[in-house]
């Protein structure tokens, strides 16, 4: 992918759930819900403080984050649907 996110941004791509309940029920795709947890695939180099100082981001590629149902903005880069938001909108890091 050639593609740098500015400032505080991050390109973060879905994981993808299981389409099948413990049961053994299939759910088709215009029941799911999108997943709210998803890889991180670029990173920006962080923002500016008052002063103009460069904050850096504490995520890095490969991280798995959890973030918000509503955040960011989806975009299709190379034929992936993607999200970029900001570090903010990021909730956490699974471990």
């Amino acid at each position: 992918m050639k593609f740098r996110p500015l400032h505080d941004r991050v390109v973060v791509k879905r994981v993808e759930e299981d389409t099948k309940t413990k049961g053994g029920i299939i759910i088709p795709d215009t029941a799911q819900e999108k997943p709210q947890q998803g890889k991180v695939i670029a990173v920006g180099p962080g923002g500016r403080d008052e002063a103009g100082k460069l904050i850096p981001i504490d995520l890095k590629v490969g991280d798995v984050v959890l973030f918000g149902k509503w955040s960011g903005t989806e975009v299709k880069i190379s034929g992936e649907d993607l999200l970029i938001m900001k570090e903010s909108d990021i909730m956490g890091v699974l471990a």
